[in-house]
């Protein structure tokens, strides 16, 4: 089968033959049909992160495809099914994360793409219970962005709190930042999109921002602060200057949510504001299989819209160097 191989941190990936995986016991084999690339695909390639991926491994935790086979044990899933393989690709189910419903903070949790080979090939084993079902009225296309983007962004908001009439300020208006935008309309909100590009800004428009703000050309901090300031912000650029003022833009008693992942990311919070304000800094990592399939409800019943450009497998050098330099309106899908 193709694959796109990491063969070493830092390096082009190899687009090469590698052979078909075999699915062990509790797990299937899934032949791909989409997959979507998200930044930490790239942080994964490039070893950006403390906790660095092994090479040779295949990236890619948006992926969407068919059961073809089955391991020894599995009664979950069945052949032809479709389904999506996540972020989370297995966890141990029995820690005190996994059974209080936070199975996206197990200790011993596998990942795709990243602990162990992803969706970036024709083929991929996931465990059958990490196998999340694609509904009928998801498309394909659709589905792989949801996978990762879609959920991350969802359980943000959720863990946010946010509440009817309340603003909603996000920072980063791509593949993550389009969806977070509409995710904080359905719980109520209203929004303001924060971007250094026009054609982002519009982008959110066209999916209902409420406001907009060119953070190249305007202090987001003092336009937001004009508008009464953030309940909630949402940190989805890879810059510890835009968490800065992310932070910066809340009223009192407003909620930071710090999502994206910079590379030589830290960031430095005022206590005295922190404490004197009521504020909140809150970390969100991804979302569990059941907040991916309510985000796969949502878009089943026509509340959300995905923005996405198709891409061959042949091209992941080239659309990775394209989302870095922000060519990409949102999301890039790779089509087998």
């Amino acid at each position: 089968m193709k694959a796109a191989v990491v063969t070493e941190l830092g390096s082009p990936l190899q687009v090469r033959e590698v052979p078909v995986p075999q699915p062990g016991p509790g797990q299937v084999l899934v032949r791909m049909e989409t997959s979507g690339l998200c930044h930490t695909d790239i942080h994964a390639a490039h070893g950006d992160w403390p906790v660095k991926p092994t090479p040779p491994f295949v990236p890619g935790h948006e992926g969407v495809g068919v059961v073809e086979q089955l391991g020894d044990g599995v009664t979950s899933r069945s052949v032809g099914e479709r389904v999506a393989i996540a972020w989370l690709g297995s966890a141990c189910g029995q820690c005190r994360s996994c059974i209080s419903g936070w199975e996206t903070l197990c200790e011993t949790q596998q990942n795709s793409g990243y602990s162990v080979d992803g969706a970036f090939a024709e083929y991929a084993v996931v465990s059958a219970a990490f196998a999340t079902p694609v509904p009928d009225g998801v498309s394909s296309l659709d589905a792989a962005p949801l996978t990762c983007a879609g959920v991350t962004t969802y359980k943000a908001v959720k863990v946010a709190r946010v509440a009817p009439a309340e603003t909603v300020a996000v920072f980063g208006i791509g593949g993550l930042g389009h969806l977070a935008l509409q995710y904080a309309r359905i719980a109520g909100g209203f929004t303001i999109a924060v971007d250094v590009q026009d054609d982002k800004l519009e982008m959110a428009r066209d999916l209902g921002a409420d406001e907009v703000v060119n953070a190249a050309t305007t202090d987001p901090v003092a336009a937001i602060q004009a508008l009464g300031g953030a309940d909630v912000a949402v940190a989805l650029a890879a810059s510890p200057r835009s968490f800065d003022q992310a932070y910066r833009s809340l009223r009192r008693g407003g909620r930071l949510v710090c999502v994206a992942l910079p590379a030589d990311g830290t960031m430095e919070v005022p206590i005295f504001d922190l404490v004197l304000t009521g504020k909140s800094v809150i970390g969100s990592i991804v979302g569990t299989r059941n907040d991916l399939a309510d985000v796969f409800a949502l878009h089943a019943a026509g509340r959300t819209k995905v923005i996405a450009v198709d891409r061959k497998l042949d091209e992941v050098n080239e659309a990775m160097a394209d989302v870095l330099s922000g060519h990409v309106p949102a999301r890039v899908v790779f089509q087998f």
